[in-house]
């Protein structure tokens, strides 16, 4: 019998669930950064076995929306729990409860999907601590089973998918073997380098960076990909802190995204990037399908 079915993983903002589905497919799906509320697109990732497929996905952090696009993100989180098979809710062992986990499993009262708690970060806190924090939740839901984890180390991953798989159906494998997301290489390009963008802009520029991929087009004759992308912000004050210094901070983003490219696109990679301003960018409509941020 094979396996093939829908998982979300949701949780508040920075609990690890881009991390966690990047150790489970195996490779870099979606970005990771230390910093909130990163991931804007319902990212699938695909991890598939000769007994089942499981589909995950990475959905907008469920937090207190600030603009109009992180109101969007909390509705496309919450519409995701009613079209699933099963939920992971994350919570972070070293940060400890907090009151985003309470207004989500409030959220969560509200479904009928079976929810597993996923108790992360474990190398952080140590393990006694996570299981301390696993009872505690567990006495506020009711929740279809636990798993105490690393996403970073991989720690218990295999009890994971041990915990998920009798809610995965019966059925017929949706994608390819050996395709681990759905998204097009366009997208994952242009997320590399808002991820780098992110890494060296520090708290300095916190989630005004969007990245537009102007031309991929390979060079005739040449083992070569030439790349053209615009970085937009939203003052003209956080361009200048993106170019940096006679343009240090741009070019170590090049560099940076342009090695992860590279190993994604199997071949050599010429970057070229501008930083250009957007004025409240996050709060049109238009200016977020115009990033390919497609939170329908």
């Amino acid at each position: 019998m094979f396996r093939s079915g829908f998982v979300a993983l949701i949780g508040r903002p920075n609990v690890g669930k881009s991390t966690l589905m990047n150790a489970l497919i195996g490779e870099k799906a979606a970005i990771i950064s230390n910093k909130p509320q990163t991931t804007r697109n319902q990212i699938r990732g695909i991890l598939t076995t000769n007994s089942y497929q499981l589909i995950f996905l990475d959905t907008p952090g469920i937090h207190k929306p600030q603009h109009k696009l992180g109101e969007k993100m909390v509705q496309v989180s919450l519409r995701t729990l009613r079209e699933v098979d099963v939920i992971l809710f994350l919570v972070d062992a070293a940060a400890g409860p907090g009151a985003g986990d309470e207004y989500i499993m409030k959220q969560l009262e509200e479904v009928k999907t079976p929810v597993i708690l996923v108790v992360n970060k474990m190398d952080q806190s140590g393990e006694e601590k996570a299981k301390e924090f696993a009872k505690h939740y567990a006495s506020l839901f009711a929740f279809a089973g636990t798993a105490v984890i690393s996403a970073l180390t991989g720690a218990n991953q295999e009890i994971l998918i041990e915990k998920i798989l009798p809610f995965i159906p019966e059925g017929p494998q949706y994608y390819p073997e050996d395709m681990i997301t759905d998204q097009p290489e366009r997208f994952i390009v242009a997320e590399l380098i808002r991820e780098k963008a992110l890494e060296l802009t520090e708290e300095e520029v916190p989630h005004a960076i969007a990245v537009e991929i102007v031309s991929i087009s390979p060079r005739p004759g040449r083992d070569l990909i030439d790349i053209q992308a615009n970085l937009y912000v939203e003052r003209n004050s956080q361009k200048g802190i993106v170019i940096g210094k006679h343009g240090a901070r741009l070019k170590e983003i090049g560099q940076r995204a342009r090695q992860e490219i590279e190993a994604l696109l199997g071949s050599q990679v010429y970057l070229e990037l501008w930083v250009k301003v957007k004025p409240d960018w996050r709060n049109k409509v238009g200016s977020w399908q115009a990033f390919g941020l497609e939170l329908e």
